[in-house]
């Protein structure tokens, strides 16, 4: 049977969820709705969203609820334990985790922090759990005095090094980042360690786009061991290298914020007429999410909204396009936390048809599930292809 779709470009928007999942209690996130809030605390224009489908799934404007639907739409649940970036993504590739990773709701272990010190040959500050923003500007100037890199941790399984560009050179950050990775990755089954620059002085200190993961390989093989041993054309763009350790994620390529990479979607779009384009777009959570900036979140969105556009009137006539997330980040609630949330599927293409409503999917791996068909690379563990719908 010849291919339907010969490419496939999947856009995760980093949390932009759809509303609390059924035990978002358990992860202290009832009520949370992410795009909801956003939506609801001032008007969201984003018409191309909106004619994907996210009309239908989240309370938008009259003007934006009556478009016409042009593609396939429908909402995920996660069915891993978690709510961070790596398990989002992972999920998505097909791979669904029985375990989530470890948390540190006090800060890391006393002998833990004692064996990175003695590994990197000097004290360190903090191991609190704090948001990246506050931590800096609580210990940036003790930091700046003494050299000692900022160790902190959240809700996430994430060990986190911030560092002034000035005090401490990136090399030697992403040093400590790898010995961290031994200690705590290795060691403990943590999720990723983040190297997390910043610049500035006192009272105006700013992260900087020079963030680097260090995440665990995933732990099963995700989509996209499959279509790297079929030799299927893959470009990752963003954090995906980062999320997936680098692992089977072709060609990678770096963004400094959301809208470089919508650029780098559409210049891969221009170069690569077959294959897998994978793009995550971290500037709603890192940015607006994680600092609650309700203003800052409909922005971005609304920014994204427009370049979406680009990208709909770019597709050839066999490409299929899936916008999607990877957890929630509702920055209306107190928490600065990533939150336990369904998250939107909007499918476009050609061969789409208009207005398919693919209901609630039981986990995110649906997704790798259906781009496993298209690329007839053989079914994952894990999901249910919804291929056959698309085309109903």
């Amino acid at each position: 049977m010849p291919a339907v779709f010969t490419r496939a470009i999947v856009i995760v928007l980093d949390s932009v969820g759809i509303g609390a999942l059924p035990d978002a209690h358990a992860y202290g996130d009832s009520g949370s709705d992410t795009l909801g809030h956003v939506a609801a605390a001032g008007r969201l224009h984003v018409p191309v969203l909106a004619s994907l489908g996210l009309s239908r799934l989240v309370p938008l404007s009259s003007s934006l609820t009556a478009l016409a639907v042009q593609g396939a739409y429908g909402r995920m649940a996660e069915r891993s334990p978690g709510k961070d970036s790596v398990t989002g993504h992972w999920e998505l590739m097909g791979v669904v985790l029985e375990r989530p990773f470890p948390t540190f709701p006090t800060g890391f272990p006393v002998d833990v922090i004692a064996t990175f010190e003695q590994r990197i040959g000097r004290p360190s500050l903090g191991n609190v759990v704090a948001s990246g923003t506050e931590v800096i500007e609580r210990l940036g100037v003790e930091h700046m005095r003494t050299g000692a890199p900022i160790v902190y941790t959240s809700a996430d399984s994430v060990f986190q090094i911030a560092a002034h560009e000035h005090v401490v050179a990136l090399d030697t950050l992403y040093g400590w980042c790898e010995v961290a990775y031994e200690v705590a990755v290795e060691g403990l089954g943590l999720g990723r360690v983040i190297a997390r620059p910043f610049i500035g002085e006192p009272g105006s200190f700013v992260r900087t786009a020079n963030r680097h993961d260090y995440a665990m390989p995933p732990t099963a093989e995700t989509l996209l061991d499959r279509l790297d041993v079929a030799a299927v054309p893959v470009t990752s763009i963003g954090k995906i290298k980062d999320l997936f350790a680098g692992r089977s994620t072709g060609t990678a390529v770096t963004t400094v914020d959301d809208d470089a990479g919508m650029t780098r979607v559409e210049e891969a779009m221009a170069q690569q007429s077959t294959g897998f384009i994978l793009a995550n777009l971290v500037d709603f959570d890192t940015q607006y999410g994680h600092r609650n900036d309700i203003a800052g979140y409909a922005a971005n969105l609304e920014r994204c909204d427009l370049r979406l556009g680009r990208v709909l009137a770019a597709l050839a006539p066999d490409d299929l396009l899936i916008v999607t997330a990877d957890h929630g980040n509702d920055p209306s609630t107190p928490s600065t936390d990533h939150s336990r949330e369904y998250v939107p599927l909007l499918v476009a293409g050609g061969k789409v048809t208009p207005g398919m409503d693919l209901g609630t999917r039981s986990t995110f791996a649906d997704v790798g599930q259906t781009l496993a068909e298209v690329f007839g690379v053989g079914a994952l563990a894990h999901g249910t292809s919804f291929l056959d719908e698309l085309r109903s």
